[in-house]
């Protein structure tokens, strides 16, 4: 009776959708306008200026040479540009403090160069700021009323639907995020982000923006198919809490450098030895690798397979760890699927289409510490609802392997980061809306 009497009318939510709609709209502009330059700066530097000089773009020293000079222009920009880049994604969650208009510029040109460059971040976590601090600004300015935490949720649903193509993936996250955490009933608070989201994946597949259809068999579940995915799953989340426990350490490494044209620049330069040892497979943020790896995999053999897996997780960390501004969901996404392949190669009888969405359910779990997202991970990888009652099996198994894990999250902001960010503290947790 409470939530009944505490939930908005039916006009008040309906009301509640315009604006929202709007922002979904206006976000997946923004990921597409993103998305267009960075493919045509990756154009430049990887097609465009090899051929000018008469040298071979996919060569692995071309994509060194890449990494250390992306490594340089991010430093830089992190140094000049108005607030630093923004936050540090590597002290960040998904829904970070609104940023001020003036830092948002460099936010962009951190993430685009990133994308363009073959670091192994998404663009997730920049993308997310850009879109709250645009959204909070309009609705200061048009709709006051509205409190800042609600505006946050609108805003990551949008950019989340957007991003990921549904809804759905925005809804499995605030449902965590805001499960029994304010007063009224949870969809009357999801009910403007959801409608955020919707348009945002609306929008951005009218506008030709990437699918994740990545073609795999269909799958049929057998009995041992729950020891299987099971099997991959803690695989998976085992590398990656070795990677998060990696992740603080090298953060403070690579600031002991004190600037950040020193500390990400010596980024850019790990990446190009990791590029050197694993191949182009193992750089940018994963959505086009992971169809490439997925067309290509009988290419490599079983210990093929296994370093660009392990390549891949330390390009992670070190990319996140030096300063690069993104999200490590992306490209967890990317590892999943190639241990998925290795475990395939490894044992042929286990489906394939069920070992890469084990493989991502894994590694998405103990990257992103969120159970829902890497459910929802895995089957959009897999294209089948199928595997969904397996992996809901897999996933026990999986979240006690990370119950004690660390996160792959730095929980101290660095002074000098510190001082590049004009945002106020985090919000509280959102009330219901209207």
């Amino acid at each position: 009776m409470n939530d009944v009497a505490q939930s908005p009318s039916p006009a008040l939510l309906a009301k509640s959708a315009v604006p929202a709609a709007i922002v979904g709209v206006g976000s997946a502009l923004v990921l597409f306008g993103v998305d267009a330059i960075a493919h045509q700066l990756h154009h430049v530097w990887w097609e465009w200026l090899p051929d000018a000089l008469g040298v071979d773009g996919e060569a692995r020293w071309w994509a060194a040479l890449i990494l250390i000079l992306t490594g340089a222009l991010v430093g830089l920009t992190l140094w000049k540009a108005p607030g630093h880049g923004g936050h540090d994604t590597a002290t960040v969650e998904l829904v970070s403090p609104p940023l001020p208009l003036r830092t948002l510029p460099g936010v962009a040109v951190a993430l685009i160069l990133g994308l363009a460059g073959g670091v192994s971040l998404g663009p997730e976590g920049p993308i997310i700021m850009i879109a709250t601090g645009l959204t909070v600004i309009a609705y200061r300015r048009f709709l006051p009323q509205v409190p800042v935490p609600l505006i946050l949720m609108i805003s990551t649903a949008a950019m989340l639907g957007a991003m990921l193509g549904t809804p759905v993936a925005a809804a499995l996250v605030l449902t965590g995020v805001l499960g029994g955490s304010a007063p009224g009933q949870l969809w009357d608070r999801l009910f403007a982000p959801l409608v955020a989201a919707g348009a945002g994946a609306a929008v951005y597949h009218l506008l030709g923006g990437a699918s994740w259809d990545m073609g795999l068999p269909d799958y049929s579940v057998q009995w041992i198919d729950l020891l299987s995915a099971s099997v991959i799953g803690v695989a998976g989340a085992a590398l990656g809490a070795a990677a998060a426990a990696a992740f603080t350490p090298a953060h403070r490494m690579f600031r002991r450098l004190g600037h950040p044209m020193l500390y990400v620049t010596a980024g850019g330069a790990l990446l190009a030895v990791l590029v050197l040892i694993g191949g182009q497979i193992t750089t940018g943020k994963g959505a086009d690798q992971t169809a490439e790896i997925l067309a290509t995999w009988q290419d490599y053999s079983v210990a093929g397979l296994a370093l660009i897996v392990l390549v891949k997780l330390v390009a992670i960390v070190v990319s996140g760890a030096a300063g690069f501004r993104g999200g490590r969901i992306f490209p967890a996404m990317f590892t999943g699927v190639a241990l998925g392949l290795f475990a395939h190669a490894l044992v042929p009888d286990v489906p394939i289409t069920l070992a890469v969405a084990a493989g991502v359910l894994g590694v998405v779990f103990a990257v992103g510490r969120d159970g829902w997202l890497a459910l929802f991970a895995g089957v959009l990888i897999s294209g089948s609802i199928t595997v969904l009652p397996v992996l809901s099996i897999a996933v026990l198994p999986v979240w006690l392997v990370l119950t004690r894990a660390p996160h792959m999250l730095v929980h101290e902001e660095p002074a000098h980061a510190a001082a590049g960010s004009a945002a106020p503290p985090a919000p509280p947790a959102p009330p219901a809306a209207g």
